[in-house]
């Protein structure tokens, strides 16, 4: 071989010359590579139930029928340890915001039909992050952030399109709430006849098919089912004639007509082409209903509540994980590996994950309380995420800090209850006494997140509403007092 007749310095020439190609050829497919475009930010689509129990979709055992739920599921991230805020208000606050409620005053319950007050116009929402980075953003579906002025109105908060109802419940079949009719497109009253979770589910794919895939697609999908009234068109009843109770029976119809429409929606998307490249969450906004005086408008005292939260205490409105770990799952064909997720994500973790993805300005609003955890839900890897507030008002707090959640009831008796969430899910052993240093600990957090919180719009609404109560002609004895009282 020539090599081997070189003399030493030439072998030392060629070992550099090829050392030199080497580094060549490295660099060139460094450089090829960065040249790469990136891959195209996905299309959105985030859909979110009303008082979903935890145990009523198929794939965590219920006998309810979930097909297109439980596929997703299947095929994506099952999020098992997703946490939401106790109420529908509060948590459409936090997703849009990435924000704790605390900090605007949706802390405490909803904001009830006749109020006036709404999601403070001075933060920054998801939609509108989107906007400014290229997105078409679509709202199809409840809103339930302010529905007096439209400054509080969807269009108004960064959605080029609305189509649904403003405030919290309406009848499936009129549309209206309190006699009301609560039924909008793009801020003009429509009149139409059809069941709610149906009419929702066509304008949705009337929406991806009319989309052009050139632009990426947020499409917020926010159905009022399972939420009181229960109804549901016959066929869907039909399906449950198994079920003796009529409320559980209605209950169970709405979910699978919801199912339907999640599955006309992936179709869409399928037959689209843009399924491949579009992101799918479901969650409910808060745990399933357990509590009469939780159910809206609608007088619920009479029948039995249907939602069933499965091996979790409580439900809508509590601290408990009932009222605040929600039926949760993503999916993104070739992005998210399939699978249990057991790691720890709050919903005001959406709005920096779904921000990131598509590329939008996290510099601009006030600072978030979400973390970006992107990697979490492709890879099922370590979540960020340390810390649940599971909410903070006046009379009452609840934070996680690892494996240890404290409840702190302050109106007098006051309670205090720790639970060790990974060993006691189910909150059945109150260790607060025997753990007082972690109580203390925990005490000082509810109490620094306390001192960093905006007054409650809804108490300060029911003090006006309780103080104007008190003015006015004194309520003495009238006529009839004769016949009716004695002396």
């Amino acid at each position: 071989m020539v090599e081997r007749e070189l003399p030493l310095g030439g072998v030392s020439i060629l070992a550099a010359k090829f050392a030199v190609c080497l580094t060549a050829l490295v660099l060139a497919a460094a450089s090829s590579a960065s040249a790469q475009p990136s891959p195209p930010r996905p299309n959105i689509v985030y859909i979110v139930a009303d008082d979903l129990g935890w145990k009523d979709v198929g794939f965590h055992g219920s006998d309810i029928k979930t097909p297109n739920i439980d596929k997703l599921a299947e095929t994506g991230a099952r999020l098992e340890q997703f946490y939401v805020q106790p109420m529908c208000t509060p948590t459409r606050a936090a997703l849009l915001t990435g924000r704790y409620p605390f900090r605007y005053g949706l802390q405490t319950a909803v904001i009830p039909t006749p109020s006036k007050y709404g999601l403070a116009t001075d933060e920054r929402l998801l939609p509108q992050a989107l906007k400014e980075a290229g997105y078409s953003t679509v709202m199809v579906g409840k809103w339930h952030l302010g529905h007096s002025d439209r400054k509080y109105w969807p269009r108004q908060r960064g959605f080029d399109y609305h189509y649904g109802s403003m405030v919290g419940e309406v009848d499936y079949f009129t549309h209206a709430s309190a006699n009301v009719k609560d039924w909008f497109r793009n801020n003009k009253p429509v009149k139409e006849t059809g069941y709610v979770t149906r009419l929702w589910g066509e304008d949705a794919v009337a929406q991806i098919n009319a989309h052009d895939p050139k632009t990426p697609f947020f499409l917020y999908l926010a159905f009022t089912a399972p939420h009181a009234p229960y109804q549901a068109p016959k066929e869907y009843l039909d399906k449950y004639k198994h079920i003796e109770d009529p409320t559980r029976r209605a209950y169970a119809a709405m979910i699978t007509a919801m199912d339907d429409e999640i599955g006309n929606v992936v179709a869409a998307l399928e037959k689209k082409g843009m399924r491949d490249n579009t992101l799918i969450v479901f969650m409910s906004d808060n745990g399933g209903n357990r509590t009469a005086m939780l159910s809206g408008d609608v007088d619920v005292s009479n029948l039995k509540l249907p939602a069933d939260n499965g091996p979790y205490r409580g439900g809508k409105g509590m601290l408990y994980e009932g009222g605040t770990r929600v039926v949760a799952l993503a999916n993104w064909p070739g992005h998210i590996k399939p699978g249990v997720n057991n790691e720890i994500i709050h919903v005001v973790d959406m709005f920096p994950t779904l921000a990131g993805l598509a590329g939008a300005s996290l510099s601009k609003g006030k600072p978030l309380d979400g973390v970006d955890v992107w990697s979490t839900l492709s890879d099922g890897k370590t979540s960020p995420r340390h810390e649940v507030v599971y909410n903070i008002e006046p009379f009452r707090g609840g934070v996680r800090e690892g494996d240890w959640k404290l409840i702190w009831r302050t109106p007098l008796p006051s309670a205090l209850e720790l639970y060790n969430i990974a060993e006691d899910p189910s909150e059945k052993a109150n260790l607060a006494d025997k753990n007082p240093q972690m109580v203390a600990k925990l005490q000082k957090r509810i109490e620094e997140l306390a001192r960093e919180s905006a007054k409650s719009l809804f108490l300060q609404d029911a003090f006006t509403a309780v103080k104007a109560s008190t003015h006015g002609a004194p309520a003495l004895p009238g006529e009839d007092a004769f016949f009716t009282q004695g002396d």
